[in-house]
């Protein structure tokens, strides 16, 4: 039997690694606009004063390649020079079989450096390699003055495996789908939150259901047979592929139409109060392995579970019921269709899209919704460090809890209860504030607050009440 020759492997690094030769990246990427993690991300990278790889993780299809090669050029342009930068795909067969450390030395040695020299080497797609978070994290031990940075679209085994084997070793990044500000700056549409407001709602919502519909993903954004099709985009090259490739080797998941059936359950019914019991009993799925698939979900970047305060917004002790969003809306517009706004499924959708802009921030695990017998509030912001409520927010796509405060009877029962901060209701199109018995109610258009908040939550140690005041130039 043949074997991969040295000579061959050293080929393709120079296919890889077109910059050795030309001095920087190919075309096609660098006319490709940023994200705006970008910063965030090359600051990571750029850090030297801790040992530590950089494990960029999220869902297939959001840019974290096009990420790499933005961060390569940066290097670049910054005098890192050429050769001391690898870049990589190990889902290339050439690569497979050989360890990290093997591939990192041949790149050392292709270029006379030593391990006191500063180099910059990406491994795209890592999860193709078996046990790579053994093999990364020894490559940051013995390499100190390397600086490993790793992506991976299965993210349920990055996010467990980096958790578990690179305590002190990684430094995990999450990339997630596009946000709503960022869906405008990639179509250009920006300006309609800085004219003035109310002359540019109607094209403001009409560019929050696009959002909705396909906006997460910037492939769907620039090609238009993506936009005309998003079922075959999103279904067949992202969901199908975590669902019926990914996630069954990770977990040697055995009944994939079970998963699939389960996932579908959950789209259609995002932003829905669930039952663990009546779940078990609708999918025909054991309380356990049901238990199992969702943090499978929820650790791929398909859903985020929320949990539940009652009306004096204290905590309980026994979860039986919770919420189940998917972090992206466009998945249920592939999987059933896209919506518009008059759509029965508007509703749900709209409170899936705000929260989707809230996943990726640092306190989301501090994010709640209320239920108790005769109400619900949609979003709660409760930290646990002070325990009082920071965000109290009801998400509708109408403008009748503004003019009929009946509505809305509920959210003003929690509020009777509990100090909230920065108390608002989304609307569709009106933008007041009111004070109601004692209360100072936002009213917010669904699509502005959506804005908002992926405008400025992205930004870490952000006091996100004073930044949405001063967005909304509230005093």
């Amino acid at each position: 039997m043949l074997n991969i020759t040295e000579n061959e492997i050293l080929n393709r690094l120079r296919l890889d690694n077109p910059w050795w030769e030309t001095g920087g990246i190919e075309l096609r990427f660098s006319v490709l606009q940023r994200r705006i993690y970008f910063e965030a991300l090359q600051k990571l990278i750029r850090n030297t004063d801790i040992n530590r790889a950089v494990v960029l993780m999220g869902p297939r299809r959001v840019g974290k390649t096009v990420l790499v090669y933005h961060s390569i050029s940066d290097l670049l342009a910054h005098n890192v020079l050429a050769n001391q930068i690898l870049y990589l795909s190990l889902e290339t067969p050439v690569y497979i079989g050989l360890s990290l450390e093997k591939i990192a030395m041949l790149f050392a040695d292709q270029h006379g450096h030593d391990r006191n020299a500063r180099l910059y080497l990406y491994f795209d797609e890592i999860q193709y390699l078996k046990d790579w978070e053994v093999h990364l994290k020894s490559l940051v031990d013995t390499f100190p003055n390397y600086r490993f940075i790793a992506t991976g679209s299965a993210a349920a085994a990055l996010k467990l495996r980096s958790q578990e084997s690179g305590a002190g070793r990684f430094t995990d990044f999450i990339l997630p789908p596009l946000n709503f500000h960022e869906y405008l700056l990639f179509t250009k549409q920006e300006t309609l939150v800085s004219e003035q407001y109310i002359e540019s709602i109607t094209k403001l919502n009409q560019a929050f259901i696009d959002y909705i519909n396909y906006g997460g993903y910037p492939e769907a954004i620039f090609s238009e047979t993506v936009r005309q099709d998003p079922a075959r985009f999103i279904k067949n090259d992202i969901i199908d592929k975590v669902l019926l490739r990914d996630l069954p080797n990770l977990y040697g998941i055995n009944d994939i139409q079970e998963l699939n059936r389960l996932f579908t359950m959950l789209a259609y019914n995002t932003g829905q109060e669930i039952s663990l019991e009546q779940l078990a009993q609708n999918a025909n799925i054991a309380k356990n392995t049901l238990r199992r698939y969702i943090e499978y979900l929820e650790a791929a970047f398909l859903i985020r579970i929320v949990h539940r305060v009652d009306q004096n917004a204290k905590r309980f002790k026994r979860v039986t019921r919770f919420k189940v969003y998917l972090t992206n809306p466009s998945m249920r517009a592939a999987l059933f269709g896209p919506v518009n706004d008059e759509s029965e499924a508007i509703g749900a959708l709209v409170e899936t899209a705000i929260y989707a802009q809230l996943f990726h921030a640092k306190y989301i695990d501090d994010i709640y919704y209320a239920r108790w017998d005769k109400g619900e509030v949609d979003i709660i912001w409760l930290p646990k460090e002070i325990q009082r409520t920071l965000i109290c927010m009801e998400v509708k796509w109408s403008d009748l809890p503004y003019q009929d405060h009946r509505k809305i009877k509920a959210f003003f029962d929690f509020l009777s209860k509990n100090e909230s901060d920065f108390s608002v209701v989304t609307t569709k199109t009106v933008h007041e504030k009111e004070s109601v018995n004692t209360n100072v109610v936002d009213f917010i258009p669904s699509a502005l607050m959506a804005y908002i908040y992926s405008h400025v939550i992205h930004k870490s140690g952000l006091d996100i009440n004073s930044s949405i005041r001063n967005q909304l130039k509230i005093n």
